[in-house]
């Protein structure tokens, strides 16, 4: 499908009924709708522009497609062992089994892919480090914590709502995120949401909890489990609530294999349930870039397990 064709579909699709945390998000009109695409071919100083404004860019089609299916391919197969994907099926496509899997391989598996030179390689893709020099004006750095999650559908698996800098509070704040669907994502799947122009909310939180952090230690004051935190750094569980608090919309897209999301450290976002009728995984992939001569928060310079606390 074409980028032009997803933005389409995206516009004159109803607006879609998502679950998080066993609420229901509301699709009325002024608290849902959608991301706007942003065409790979973009210039670089409208691309900056579109980022400071929105707090996000949605770049459609930047990473070759086959070579991410394949790579999602890869994953599956790696994981099949803990009974994952559906016996008989394409690893690429991902069908999540009907048996139960097992957790805890699955876990240290996935700890052991994310120090693979196959997955270092297609997070430190050349045309994607290329365009993190140019974004960051000077020679990028990508984190050595990097991080692949799935989801199967019929879970109750989300992620809160957040922004990324409660977590790296380390080092410099001119930290992005690049989030990877590394396959397509419908809606359905759940894949990242973000409240519209929280990129300015997230600054006026993080700017009042340091304030409040000024009586703690330097340790405890960049620790997203610090006092002055709700429970691990999350902003809230209920995305509904924060919809109608913030008097704003929750954005939504397609994701499509290729697609790359970059957003702000402020920027608020979470996951919803997977709810893929064609029982799909939902994979992807989020890693961080910063410029190398700005502070590197030293907590990201091991690879990620899942106890860093983190």
């Amino acid at each position: 499908m074409s980028n032009s064709a997803a933005a389409e579909r995206s516009a004159a699709s109803p607006m879609p009924t998502l679950h998080a945390n066993g609420l229901t998000l509301s699709s009325a009109p002024n608290r849902m709708g959608y991301l706007t695409p942003t065409s790979a071919s973009t210039s670089l100083a409208a691309m900056r522009r579109q980022y400071e404004e929105q707090g996000y860019l949605f770049i459609k089609g930047f990473l070759d497609r086959q070579e991410v299916i394949d790579f999602r391919g890869w994953v599956f197969e790696q994981l099949a062992a803990g009974r994952l994907t559906e016996p008989g099926t394409d690893f690429a496509a991902g069908i999540s089994a009907t048996r139960s899997p097992d957790k805890a391989w699955l876990d240290r598996r996935l700890m052991s892919l994310v120090r693979s030179t196959a997955y270092e390689g297609f997070c430190a893709q050349p045309r994607l480090a290329r365009f993190m020099d140019a974004f960051l004006d000077g020679l990028s750095y990508l984190h050595k914590r990097k991080i692949m999650r799935f989801t199967q559908p019929g879970t109750t698996t989300v992620t809160p709502a957040h922004y990324d800098l409660v977590y790296l509070r380390g080092g410099t704040s001119r930290i992005v995120t690049a989030w990877i669907p590394i396959g397509d994502t419908s809606i359905a799947m759940g894949g990242l949401t973000y409240l519209e122009g929280s990129h300015t909310i997230g600054s006026d939180m993080e700017a009042k909890f340091q304030i409040e952090g000024m009586d703690l230690t330097p340790e405890e004051r960049i620790s997203a489990y610090n006092k002055n935190m709700t429970e691990g750094g999350w902003v809230s569980k209920n995305l509904p609530d924060m919809a109608e608090r913030f008097d704003t919309r929750w954005l939504v897209a397609d994701y499509e294999a290729g697609d790359v999301m970059l957003h702000s450290p402020f920027m608020i976002h979470a996951s919803t349930t997977n709810q893929d009728p064609e029982r799909r995984i939902r994979l992807s992939t989020d890693i961080r870039y910063q410029n190398v001569d700005d502070e590197i928060d030293a907590r990201w310079n091991n690879h990620w397990s899942l106890n860093d606390m983190l």
